[in-house]
């Protein structure tokens, strides 16, 4: 075996060992790649060999991450913003977001205001609605959103 398939398998088996924690956006296992000092022929040669064999695909990356991340529930502005540091493209991003039908960002926020305000029931009223509107931006949620379901449980 010549030093150059024992790079490439070497970087094989590291990519296979990331992948079988989590899927992986191309751009993410490149920069992991690229930490390991892999040499740049390889990862490109890898990274067209992974999305040959589709063990990489940015469109089913995006899906997943989005399907899990508003489990969470997070709001669909930080899954978008998480999905861009991971270096997926905008189009992917829009046409995998655009695909969400069964989430309601304004049910979701007016359940987790619910539960922040129950929790805060001792409080002040002021501190408790700007604590819960600190608590659900952080979240990503539309600042429009909160504020509206805000207004309307504080009746």
């Amino acid at each position: 075996m010549n030093k150059r398939t024992e790079i490439f398998d070497k970087a094989r088996d590291y990519a296979f060992f990331l992948l079988k924690f989590r899927l992986r956006s191309e751009n993410e296992l490149i920069q992991r790649l690229k930490l390991k000092k892999i040499p740049e022929k390889t990862i490109k040669e890898l990274v067209a060999f992974l999305k040959e064999k589709k063990f990489i695909d940015d469109n089913i990356f995006a899906k997943a991450w989005i399907n899990s991340r508003l489990r969470k529930p997070l709001g669909l502005r930080r899954v978008k913003q998480e999905l861009r540091q991971k270096g997926v493209d905008k189009e992917i991003i829009e046409s995998q977001s655009s695909g969400v039908t069964d989430y309601s960002e304004t049910d979701t926020v007016l359940d987790l205001a619910k539960r922040r305000l129950n929790i805060l029931k001792g409080t002040d009223q002021v501190i408790a609605k700007r604590r819960v509107y600190a608590f659900l931006l952080r979240r990503g949620f539309s600042p429009e959103i909160v504020i509206d379901t805000l207004n309307q449980l504080c009746r």
